[in-house]
């Protein structure tokens, strides 16, 4: 089975407890979302409610997004 390259910065790593890891290939953003809550619980629901995912160099929050081969978690981020 293929794998699937997931980084995860700030609250995300926070939430996963890691920076990184290889995970079962999801086909898109919502597969993702759904496993990476099934493995990681409400600490990561969280996170992904006002967070997005970068695809391919482009930030995305549309489910229906398929992915590539690598995809970067990314918090909400603060600032100006």
């Amino acid at each position: 089975m293929a794998e699937i390259d997931v980084r995860y910065f700030a609250a995300a790593a926070e939430a996963s407890g890691c920076l990184e890891e290889s995970l079962p290939e999801v086909a898109t953003v919502g597969e993702l979302k759904r496993l990476l809550v099934e493995r990681y619980g409400s600490a990561m629901a969280r996170v992904l409610a006002a967070g997005s995912f970068l695809v391919d160099g482009v930030v995305s929050r549309d489910d229906a997004r398929t992915l590539g081969t690598r995809v970067d978690v990314l918090p909400p981020f603060a600032g100006g």
